[in-house]
């Protein structure tokens, strides 16, 4: 077995090929990461003019399902949850019971969104993209650029 030494430029851009397809193949392209981007926009406008939607600085849009009248939580509490979450095309892609997590552990969205509720409150949060997980997306059921729907119900703040 004869064994073949490669110089280290030749090495470097194999990598770098190899990367290149790996990318190719994970990451939406140019156009189908702007036709999300836009209709998310779209959704996103439409939705603020909603009776009941209140849009923040940020961008962030939520209703109120129901009121809570416990605590609220800051930034740096932890917090127990209930949520479902899905797409503007209304297609699910998570839920969670009894979920609990330091609050700024999590997409900014929701950061945000829940420093607004009181423990027993339920509110639908929609987020953008930008709050979300942006153009790169997460976990392969949610595509980069898509805004979110989340339900979610905070059960409590601080340990339980």
């Amino acid at each position: 077995m004869t064994l073949r030494t490669f110089s280290k430029s030749s090495v470097h851009a194999l990598a770098i090929l190899l990367l290149g397809l790996y990318l190719a193949g994970c990451k939406p392209s140019q156009e189908e990461s702007g036709q999300a981007l836009a209709a998310s926009a779209a959704f996103l406008a439409g939705n603020a003019t909603k009776p009941g939607v209140m849009v923040t600085s940020s961008g962030l849009q939520y209703q109120i399902l129901q009121e809570g009248e416990g605590r609220c939580p800051e930034a740096t509490d932890m917090v127990r949850v209930n949520y479902a979450g899905s797409l503007i095309s209304g297609q699910e892609f998570d839920r969670g019971e009894g979920i609990q997590f330091p609050l700024n552990r999590v997409i900014p969205g929701w950061t945000e969104g829940l420093q607004l509720m009181q423990e027993g409150a339920k509110y639908r949060f929609f987020i953008p993209s930008a709050l979300a997980y942006g153009e790169a997306g997460a976990g392969g059921q949610i595509p980069g650029n898509a805004a979110l729907i989340f339900d979610v119900e905070l059960l409590k703040v601080g340990t339980p």
